[in-house]
Parts: C-alpha cells; structure tokens; sequence
C-alpha cells in the first residue's frame, strides 16, 4: 500500500473520543455564574487510544523501527507563552457576548472567569472552550452555534494581537528548534534519520494547534520574522533564515478533519511530512496531546510542564511518556529517540 494512502486510512480509522468534565459558567437570572472546575476530573477524559487496520499499521516496518525523523509541538504553553494573550482575548469576548444578553454590564476585568478555569478550558478547541464559558452544555440546542460565533469572533480578535511579547518563544525554544532542523542533537545525524533528499533536515519539524491554523502561522512568524515569507532571508543556514519556513507541516482546528484529542491533526502533518506516525514524537502541556499522539500511534508524546496544566494532572496520562520541566530537559528527553 502507498505511503499517503495508509496515512489516509489511519485519518479514517482513528477513535472517536467523549471529552467530558468541565462545563463552565452558569447562566442564573440572565447574569453570568460559574461553577467552579473540579480538578479531580481534569485526567478522567475518555481513552483515545484504537487500533487501526492493520494494512495501514503495517504498511512499513522499516519506517516503524526506523529512527524518529519528525517532531511535531503543540504551540500555547509548549513553543509560545501565550495564556495572558488567550486569557485577555477571552475574557474580551465573553464579556461582549454577556453584554449583549443580559441587562447588567460587566467589563474584562469584572467577568468572573479566572485563570485556572481559563485554564482547564484550554483542552479544547475556541468555539467548544468558548460555549463552555458562557454556561453552555454540549447537549444544549445553541452550543454549536453560538460556540462557532465565539470562536470567529476570538480568532479575529487573538490573530491580530499575536507579537513577540504577547505569544513569544518560552526561553531556549528558538535555539531548540534551530539544533533540532539543523541535526545538533546526539544522534541526528545517524544515517537512517535522514530524509533522503536535498537540502532537507535531520529532523523536521511540524507544529499542531487547537485554535486556528492562522493563529499557528502568526505565532511562528512573530517569533522568526527573519524567515518570514515577507523577508526572506539570503542566507541559507538555519541560523540565518530562522526556523518558520522550515516547518513541514502547521496546522491548526480549522485546518484538520477533526481536532484534538483525536489523531487526525497529527496524521495530516505526518502525511505531508510523508514520514510514518511511528516516527514522530509529538510535544504538548495538555491531556489532549498525549491521547492525539496515542490515537495517532506516534512513537511516544512528551510532556511539558510549563503550559496550562501541572504535574498532577500531565503525570495520570499513560500517552506521555516523559515529563519535563525545562527546555534543556525537554531536548534529552527527544534526545533519546534520535
């Protein structure tokens, strides 16, 4: 079987998956409550783990049992730190949408909404987070529609305020990227983790989101103006050029058949990465990432601690192999797979 066409069956073949535990606000006389997140339930989404065909699983061993050639990352709380960025933007939003509903007026800073609750929302995807926020139940008849009002309307806001110093590079990620592209790690240049083609990396990179796919591209443009498509630059090291253009693969909700927890973000950016899932390892601060590599059959997810979501939480999720808790542990631990 071709190579695409087992990806495109893994894409068919992945669990569905019921993301269940945090609904939010409350909506009480026509003025927004909230009902506090319990974080007992904050590991206890449903398994996303399935078993695919077994065409597609098998349709190379050599790929399965070959070094790791593709990194693809998670962006808010993994690459950028961004949540006061999300954290404002949502509040903006919400407090618009409460004040078009109800008689009393609230402001940003005046909508109860704090920063863990921001937090837990986090798991999911911006129209989803959004209904959620506003007291919506996923069974109520509006919760689809009004989610994917708030979430236009968030993207529109969000995408334009991404800078370096609002959804900038966490210390050490920049040079990170640049070792990884460039085969800087202790066995990146060992000869079955190379491409194969010209001018190609040891190691590529991909980048996968829950919220936009624009937004994904504003992040990483923001944070590698030099390499933007808009500056390109002559030199043609990856110092010189940056690290944006030299991404295989981003993509973001709206650019994938379905989002996270589910595998199929994941499987399109190993399709045009055209490396099989057993050779990638995916990089996320949230339980949605260890269960979309899990659903994906990635070689392994590895954890990061300084995003949205602790230890106690990262620790209970079986699809993380590895926990780190600085960049500089985070590149051993993808170290071990070169």
């Amino acid at each position: 079987m071709a190579f695409g066409a087992a990806i495109r069956v893994l894409l068919l073949s992945v669990a569905a998956v019921n993301v269940e535990g945090f609904v939010g606000s409350t909506m009480t006389a026509g003025i927004a409550t909230k009902s506090s997140p319990t974080f007992t339930h904050q590991t206890s989404l449903t398994s996303t783990a399935s078993s695919t065909s077994s065409s597609a699983s098998s349709t190379s061993n050599a790929d399965g049992n070959g070094a790791v050639r593709g990194i693809i990352f998670d962006i808010d709380g993994t690459l950028a730190d961004s949540w006061n960025l999300g954290y404002q933007a949502t509040l903006t939003v919400l407090t618009e949408y409460h004040n078009k509903n109800n008689e009393e007026s609230l402001t940003p800073e005046t909508y109860p909404l704090n920063s863990e609750e921001y937090h837990f929302g986090c798991r999911y995807t911006t129209p989803e987070r959004l209904a959620r926020h506003v007291g919506l139940d996923p069974e109520h008849p509006s919760f689809e529609s009004v989610g994917d009002d708030l979430g236009r309307q968030f993207d529109d806001y969000y995408v334009q305020l991404v800078d370096k110093e609002t959804a900038g590079f966490y210390d050490g990620i920049g040079d990170l990227l640049v070792k990884l592209h460039c085969g800087e790690l202790s066995g990146a240049d060992s000869a079955d983790n190379k491409s194969g083609s010209s001018g190609t990396s040891a190691v590529q990179l991909g980048a996968l989101t829950n919220a936009c796919v624009e937004y994904a591209h504003a992040v990483l443009k923001a944070n590698c103006p030099q390499c933007s498509s808009d500056s390109p630059s002559s030199s043609s090291d990856a110092k010189g050029n940056g690290i944006y253009q030299r991404f295989s693969s981003i993509h973001g909700a709206n650019s994938v058949p379905r989002p996270k927890p589910f595998g199929d973000g994941i499987l399109q950016c190993c399709e045009e990465m055209n490396i099989h899932p057993s050779q990638v390892i995916y990089v996320g601060d949230a339980p949605t990432d260890a269960r979309a590599a899990v659903d994906a059959q990635c070689r392994a997810a590895i954890g990061v601690l300084w995003g949205s979501n602790d230890e106690e939480c990262l620790k209970e999720e079986e699809g993380f192999k590895t926990l780190c808790s600085s960049v500089d542990e985070l590149g051993r631990a993808i170290e071990q797979y070169l």
